[in-house]
């Protein structure tokens, strides 16, 4: 899962979405112990997320239809394509205003936690919010910008334009590793949250 996916799972926590959204920013024991619980509980849960997304086996379908252009950054490209079946996820998002509407609270519950921020986080939440990274996920040409915002991060990854040909090509079938996948994981992270850091 990628932005809008690891704020939807924080299930409406505060402080453990601020963790849950800047973890990947966080190295070391000592960053981590410098932080508020809640913000702690939300960095762990989204290790947890991760390697849960990364084994689960809808996503190991998924990610063969980008391992040969992309080897080991198929997880990344799953984990940011996951985000726009999310956001059309009519279950969870029944219309582009309830996206809306979800991305004004996250931003909201994230500012009251700036003073926490990793500084890697810090510097591009500004322009997350204010271009609305997480409504962007819900269209195809918005998918096309996460995946170049991507390749931006991934310092040795390939072009993305292949990645998302392959997308749009195989639409159906990563859809379907999507809801194979998304029951699993809403079960596992509540399950997660109702455990002591």
């Amino acid at each position: 899962m990628n932005y809008l996916g690891h704020a939807f799972l924080s299930f409406g926590d505060p402080a453990v979405l601020a963790g849950n959204m800047m973890a990947d920013h966080i190295k070391g024991k000592v960053a981590l112990e410098s932080l508020p619980e809640g913000v702690r509980k939300g960095i762990l849960l989204h290790r947890r997320i991760d390697e849960m997304t990364d084994n689960h086996p809808a996503t190991q379908r998924a990610k063969l239809l980008f391992r040969e252009d992309y080897g080991l950054y198929s997880g990344a490209i799953m984990d940011t394509l996951y985000d726009h079946f999310l956001a059309n996820d009519p279950k969870h998002f029944p219309s582009e205003d309830a996206l809306m509407a979800f991305t004004q609270q996250v931003y909201a519950m994230l500012d009251n936690y700036t003073e926490v921020f990793a500084p890697g986080f810090a510097a591009y939440y500004p322009y997350m919010k204010e271009q609305n990274w997480l409504l962007g996920y819900r269209n195809i040409k918005g998918m096309e910008r996460a995946l170049h915002g991507l390749e931006r991060r991934a310092k040795y990854m390939p072009p993305p334009e292949k990645a998302y040909a392959t997308f749009v090509a195989g639409y159906y079938h990563l859809n379907q590793c999507y809801y194979d996948f998304i029951d699993d994981m809403i079960k596992f992270v509540k399950t997660e949250l109702s455990k002591d850091v």
